[in-house]
């Protein structure tokens, strides 16, 4: 399970024969050399973005990662060495760009690392997962600006067992509770659900380490972090030793709203750029909307990758299915007060500055000073016309 501190759909039988006949090569040689087929509408080359557009994600290969594996074309190359997938970048109607798009795992794969240091370590890198708390943390020191929302709430949760605990509706009631909340220590969301009231300190137990034992052992006595897009599922369905379901609040529902996963750039190479990003992001916007229409093509691409880099890591098909299905429905995904995908609210991103300010500089990173919204997020490269359900 995950820790936190992520147009294939026209051509799916097409990719996943190319994939899987490129499963278990691993040498560069079977990455693809260079873009196939004709460019359409978008020449992303003519825009000035490089020959292949390297995507860093926060983690391994997941349907909160959906729309950036919606943009593989038909010829679909692994590098399960590298944990890597490179093919041509396609728009909505499945042709090509003019360039590719490589989508490198997270998490494991770079040791753990925070995408932001990885993006500063890796010049080759033009757009990385960034959740919006991390980049107002590493302002000072590895400064990011997001660029695409593509999840407009974090599935950030914390979870407990309605039959142990049938009156609590939403996380404030577990502090009239003596429930241990169990969570990564060091997680920017509880000091805030700390400092707000929501939760008291004396209940809060920093040593989650990912696995289901700890809450299956205290026979729902517990409540614990998780994602809305992934434990309710996994606990109901493939955890026998639990095998019921859970109840949980989004963290954002309680005040505390990261843009988790936003694309982003590097501070000192958004200007450079800005040419490539005018054609590419609203390219990206669709693909979102695109993988929340119809997962499917998207999936079957992310459940091989699983199967192919080999981390440890365990993802099913009902998984990634529940996923794409909950992402909808909670509007993890999708648009946000308007009819908009992917942009940034700036109040929001204020009230975020305001509430992890003191604790970033309590941990000792503090963040840039006089840090502002448009230093975290832009909407310049938005197309304000692309959204879920307006046809666009």
């Amino acid at each position: 399970m995950r820790r936190t501190r992520t147009s294939i759909g026209l051509a799916a039988a097409a990719s996943l024969a190319l994939v899987l006949s490129a499963c278990g090569d691993d040498d560069s040689s079977s990455e693809a050399a260079g873009p196939s087929g004709e460019v359409g509408s978008t020449d992303l080359a003519a825009a000035g973005c490089p020959d292949t557009v390297v995507i860093q994600t926060d983690w391994n290969p997941e349907a909160e990662h959906g729309g950036i594996y919606q943009l593989f074309g038909d010829d679909v190359s692994i590098d399960s060495d590298a944990k890597s997938v490179r093919g041509t970048l396609v728009d909505s109607d499945g042709d090509s760009t003019g360039v590719l798009v490589e989508v490198r795992a997270g998490g494991p794969a770079i040791g753990f690392q925070a995408v932001s240091a990885q993006m500063y370590s890796d010049d080759d890198i033009t757009l990385g997962y960034v959740d919006t708390d991390e980049a107002i943390q590493l302002s000072d020191s590895e400064a990011t600006v997001g660029v695409l929302a593509q999840l407009e709430k974090s599935p950030q949760m914390i979870m407990w067992d309605p039959e142990t605990y049938p009156d609590v509706d939403e996380i404030a009631d577990l502090a009239a509770t003596e429930a241990t909340v169990r969570y990564f220590e060091g997680s920017a969301y509880m000091d805030y659900l700390v400092g707000a009231g929501i939760l008291r300190e004396e209940q809060l137990d920093g040593s989650y380490d990912g696995s289901p034992a700890a809450f299956v052992a205290s026979d729902g006595a517990d409540a614990q972090q998780g994602y809305a897009s992934a434990e309710p599922y996994i606990y109901e369905n493939e955890v026998d030793a639990w095998g019921k379901p859970v109840e949980y609040q989004l963290v954002h529902d309680a005040g505390f709203q990261v843009y988790a996963s936003s694309l982003s750039v590097r501070a000192d190479q958004l200007e450079g750029l800005s040419g490539c990003l005018t054609e590419l992001v609203p390219l990206m916007q669709q693909a979102d909307v695109d993988y929340l229409e119809d997962p499917s093509g998207a999936n079957e691409l992310i459940l091989q990758l699983v199967e192919e880099y080999d981390t440890g890591w365990q993802y099913s098909q009902g998984v990634a299915d529940y996923s794409a299905e909950t992402m909808a429905e909670l509007g993890i995904s999708g648009n946000g007060d308007d009819e908009t995908h992917g942009n940034f609210d700036m109040e929001r991103l204020q009230t975020l500055i305001e509430q992890t300010t003191p604790i970033f500089t309590e941990q000792g990173t503090p963040p840039a000073e006089g840090l502002t919204p448009e230093d975290v997020a832009t909407n310049e490269f938005i197309d304000m016309s692309i959204g879920a359900g307006t046809g666009a």
